[in-house]
Parts: structure tokens; sequence; C-alpha cells
């Protein structure tokens, strides 16, 4: 069965994009021993995930990735620009395929909605659970890791290639001398008064 595994990273950060990965595993060969390391990506540092971002390429038959900036995120909320993202990210994946058929998604978490015409099963922790999903969490990543750290070439004073946009002391402090940059989520507040965030889903 030809399973796509799609994954999101950035969605809880209060700057740039929300990036989703979508990976249809070539399960035709025995995958390299370090695939084992897929479901173990969170706790990966970042050389162990640009090396088996390599082995993903190498080993998948096709695969995609979706990205929606935060301006998109403020106008559509953060729930619907992953949804976009994911559906970008397999529309990608759609156009690379050859002679054969994505038959199921596999979705990291509890929910997903997309016009994609295909059967799917949301899995929580799916990134734990099955090797596609955490394929598809590693490209996210490293992904959306890339695009911070060349972000931060242009908005040095928040620190981006360090904490890739999500709501560290430093970066609220940054936010707080500097204000807001293009690339912050504008609906994700910063309530000044206790340094908390507070999330609009509208």
């Amino acid at each position: 069965m030809n399973i796509v595994g799609i994954d999101e990273a950035g969605r809880g950060p209060l700057a740039g994009p929300v990036v989703a990965a979508a990976v249809l595993l070539s399960l035709d060969r025995k995958l390299p021993r370090n695939c084992f390391k897929f479901n173990d990506s969170k706790k990966l540092s970042r050389e162990e995930r640009e090396e088996l971002y390599e082995v993903v390429c190498e080993n998948s038959i096709a695969r995609g990735i979706g990205i929606v900036s935060a301006q998109e995120i403020d106008e559509l909320n953060i729930l619907q620009a992953t949804m976009k993202a994911m559906t970008l990210a397999m529309r990608q994946l759609e156009e690379s395929l050859t002679g054969k058929k994505a038959e199921i998604l596999l979705i990291d978490g509890n929910y997903f909605r997309t016009e994609l015409e295909y059967p799917f099963k949301t899995i929580i922790d799916g990134d734990a659970i099955s090797p596609s999903i955490a394929a598809a969490s590693i490209l996210a990543k490293v992904t959306r890791d890339e695009i911070m750290r060349n972000m931060h070439e242009a908005y040095p004073q928040y620190n981006f290639k360090q904490n890739k946009g999500y709501a560290t002391l430093e970066h609220r402090d940054a936010i707080h001398v500097h204000g807001l940059c293009f690339e912050h989520r504008k609906s994700f507040k910063l309530k000044a008064e206790d340094l908390t965030i507070e999330m609009e889903f509208d």
C-alpha cells in the first residue's frame, strides 16, 4: 500500500511560516538502519536531523513541501493555515508521482480537513508511531529551520536562527524592545503585562 505521511513544523511560534511535508517512502527495499531514528526526531540534534533529511530524500518515492506565511496565518488563523500547508505539500507530492498513486494519508495529530480526495487517518503522536509521518516531520522541521536562519539575516535583533520564532524569553524581550517585524504573526498577541501568549482562532 502506498502510504503518505504528513506532518507540520512551526504551528506554535510567534513568527515565520508554518511548514508541512508529505512523504511517500519506498518500502520496496530495506530502509537504512538510521531510519529507526525517525521516531525520535524531536530529540535529534540539528546535524542528525539534516543527515536524516538526506536519508528521507534518498529513500522516498515522492515528497512535497507546503509553506504558509505569517501573513496568511493572520488571515486564515493557524489551524486553517496548517491545513492549507498540508494540502499544498500533498499537491506537490502528487506532481512528482509517476506510475503510482497514494492510497491513504496518515496525518500527525487529531484533526485534518482538506479538499484532497484521499482516505486519511489522523494519529496522535504519529511521528513516534509511523515512519512515514516521522519522515515528514524531519523534512518539515529542517525546511522551516532553514527558512528561519535565513530570516535571521534580515531581522538579527530577534535571534531567529536560535529561537526559530518560538516564544522564548529572549524572543519576547526582543519584541518588547523592538516591536513586531513583518514576519511576526500579529494574531498571536503578546500581553505585555505578564509576557504570556494569547492565541486567537477566529
